[in-house]
């Protein structure tokens, strides 16, 4: 007799949004030569788009040139994995150009830093020394911004109590 596959069960949108929306680091994947390219991503979700600074440097640069479309994944989990959820989204980065654009996200990203209080080593993975004033993110473009647009498929999954 052959076991019968247990299913991870799916996630709500209203649950994958609020995953996207509490947390702050992602991982995004780009198709890469032979292998996928993964990379850690902070990022900002508006309620709409998700949001990346991105070094100007980096195997990432490459393939984003080659190809810009990107699977992102979100995750939280406990320690010992009593509880899980991840959402991944497939679609595509877009580098924002329009000033105003660019100057709402870069404040945001400060605004994140500042609220989450994350430690300023952060900015190392955003082109910045930690001892460089947060609002220097704003005032100098030492990263572009990439936004996550034509997004064609979210699948949500959850384990145990959810995270």
């Amino acid at each position: 007799m052959v076991p019968e596959v247990v299913k991870i069960p799916t996630m709500e949108k209203r649950e994958y949004d609020r995953l996207i929306e509490e947390e702050h680091v992602c991982r995004i994947a780009f198709k890469g030569d032979k292998y996928p390219y993964v990379a850690p991503f902070v990022y900002l979700f508006d309620g709409r788009f998700m949001y990346f600074l991105s070094t100007k440097y980096g195997k990432k640069m490459d393939y984003f040139r080659e190809d810009p479309h990107v699977s992102v994944e979100v995750e939280r989990y406990a320690p010992d994995l009593s509880s899980y959820m991840f959402v991944t989204l497939r679609g595509r980065l877009e580098e924002v150009g329009d000033p105003e654009e660019k100057k709402r996200i870069r404040v945001g990203f400060v605004d994140l830093i500042r609220t989450r209080n994350l430690s300023r080593n952060v900015l190392l993975a955003l082109g910045h020394s930690p001892d460089d004033p947060l609002d220097s993110i704003v005032e100098e473009e030492r990263s572009l911004i990439w936004k996550l647009v034509d997004v064609e498929k979210i699948v949500g999954l959850k384990g145990g109590g959810g995270g």
